[in-house]
């Protein structure tokens, strides 16, 4: 029998139980970079505007580090600056959840034991989890090019190819990780951390040289993605290092795949007996979660600090721009440009943050659908403690993350630290109510639980592109985070605090209430 056998089955139903996860997360990303020339061309709208914006950041090595150096003064260079990494950093998250999901996954809850007893090749499972990568980032290619083809048809090939072989190289990369590790949470962990570290370099590298010349800069990935210079005299040769390092991690998944057993690894998980007391459901679950608290700490910890350090570049770089100053007053509230930005900054951070606990709250989900949970509530564990102690991780989780973003906003701006923690904290209600949705649907309906992503993702979109567009009030109010009061520097506002906390509250108590009274998965 082929090596192969049963691959085009495989996509099929992975392309199948992905039809909700995927487009979402395919769908943001192309709606963010299509979204960007005609913001882009609002704010800037003269070649004098976008020729004092090269020259601002040449000067400010601080934002080159947070979006990379500009190459040209067109809108869709420009579009190519303001989005390229970030694109890229979706495209690649959404890459390795995919393959994780359709290898790691299937292993762990023991379902690839049962499809590898059919008429299926020993390396099936692997090709139709990275076939499904890259359907998901070809579409993101295609999309990206046919969209912005009117500011130049070559540059807009480059910037979706650029896209779609990030997304590649760490599925790859996930492939590999895959081989190595005995569960999906380590796998997609590493692969985040190494995507972590490739942000860093970049970042490193754009801050020290204001052409992506620098050595750290062509160590990341995402380096590579800049210094294809989309729309601005594409450097075609580029793209064969994506395709030469997919193909090389690739080759080198496939090894591995072919010399283990299936459910087994390279890296063997450690044994027992666990160390501390675990007498508890909640001790189970901290015990469980406590590296992706403390992997998302440090990253909300950092992520402050950069931010705080970027406050007092961005009076220079709005300048008189009235367009900019009104995109950054839209998200972060009517006061001083400074507390604008810095209470901007503090919603997008609590964007990231619902995508935590959506993250931390469906690990009930993987818990079930794996067989763990069956052992635990077969003691004297009630579903209802079982489940508390995986949501008290996830939401005492999103208030440390979001207690440290606040720290390291006061650490990088040199200012008093109870401001921020307090502009940070106040996101809390609009994180739990997107985390309570999650606990609602994963209750009701476990088989939708993972839409959780949907919804985090719409709201990301709604916060994150709904300013620079000036969509309708009614869009922006779809998300809880719209109704938050703007600190640092606006009014607190505690009736819309106390409402969200309220709907929290109401959701997840129905999402619990449901869950008691369900079959489990079997």
């Amino acid at each position: 029998m082929s090596a192969l056998a049963g691959t085009g089955t495989l996509l099929r139903f992975a392309l199948r139980r992905d039809r909700l996860l995927v487009p979402v997360w395919v769908a943001v990303n192309t709606l963010m970079v299509l979204s960007m020339p005609s913001t882009l061309e609002g704010i800037y709208s003269t070649p004098a505007d976008r020729a004092r914006l090269l020259r601002q950041m040449d000067a400010n090595a601080s934002f080159r580090a947070l979006i990379g150096p500009v190459f040209d003064d067109s809108l869709g260079a420009l579009t190519a600056w303001r989005v390229g990494v970030f694109a890229g950093l979706i495209a690649a998250v959404t890459s390795l959840l995919v393959v994780v999901r359709h290898t790691r996954d299937e292993e762990e809850s023991g379902r690839q034991e049962l499809v590898a007893s059919g008429a299926v090749g020993r390396r099936a499972s692997l090709t139709a989890a990275l076939l499904a990568a890259a359907v998901a980032n070809g579409v993101l290619a295609l999309l990206v090019t046919a969209g912005l083809a009117g500011q130049g048809a070559a540059g807009a090939a480059a910037l979706g190819l650029g896209l779609a072989g990030v997304g590649m190289l760490f599925a790859t990369m996930a492939a590999i990780v895959a081989q190595l590790t005995e569960s999906a949470r380590a796998a997609r962990g590493l692969t985040s951390a190494a995507l972590g570290c490739a942000f860093v370099l970049r970042a490193a590298g754009d801050s020290a040289a204001d052409d992506g010349s620098a050595a750290p800069t062509w160590l990341s990935p995402l380096g590579w993605l800049e210094n294809l210079r989309p729309f601005a005299g594409e450097r075609w040769w580029v793209l064969a290092l994506f395709a030469g390092a997919a193909a090389a991690q690739g080759a080198v998944a496939y090894l591995l795949a072919g010399r283990r057993d299936v459910g087994m690894s390279f890296l063997p998980a450690r044994p027992g007996p666990a160390t501390g007391r675990l007498g508890t459901a909640a001790a189970l679950a901290w015990r469980l979660q406590r590296g992706a608290v403390a992997g998302w700490s440090a990253g909300f910890l950092l992520a402050g600090v950069v931010y705080g350090g970027l406050t007092d570049g961005v009076a220079d770089l709005v300048g008189d721009n009235d367009r900019a100053r009104q995109i950054f007053e839209r998200m972060g509230g009517r006061s001083g440009l400074t507390d604008a930005f810095l209470a901007s900054m503090a919603g997008m951070l609590g964007l990231i943050a619902a995508l935590y606990v959506v993250g931390s709250v469906l690990r009930l989900h993987g818990e079930e659908t794996s067989g763990r949970a069956e052992p635990v509530l077969a003691n004297a564990v009630g579903r209802l403690r079982w489940a508390a102690g995986h949501l008290m991780t996830a939401f005492g989780g999103s208030a440390l993350i979001m207690l440290l973003a606040g720290a390291g906003l006061a650490l990088g701006h040199g200012r008093d630290v109870l401001p921020l923690l307090g502009a940070c904290l106040v996101q809390l209600p609009a994180i739990w109510v997107v985390g309570a949705s999650a606990v609602l649907l994963y209750g009701t309906a476990p088989r939708l639980a993972p839409a959780a992503w949907g919804v985090a993702g719409a709201i990301l979109l709604i916060g994150w592109i709904g300013p620079a567009l000036d969509a309708p009030r009614a869009v922006m109010d779809l998300s809880p985070f719209a109704h938050l009061p703007k600190l640092p520097g606006g009014g607190m506002r505690w009736t819309p605090v106390l409402l969200l906390l309220t709907a929290a509250a109401a959701l997840t108590t129905a999402g619990l209430a449901a869950l008691r009274r369900r079959d489990m998965t079997t």
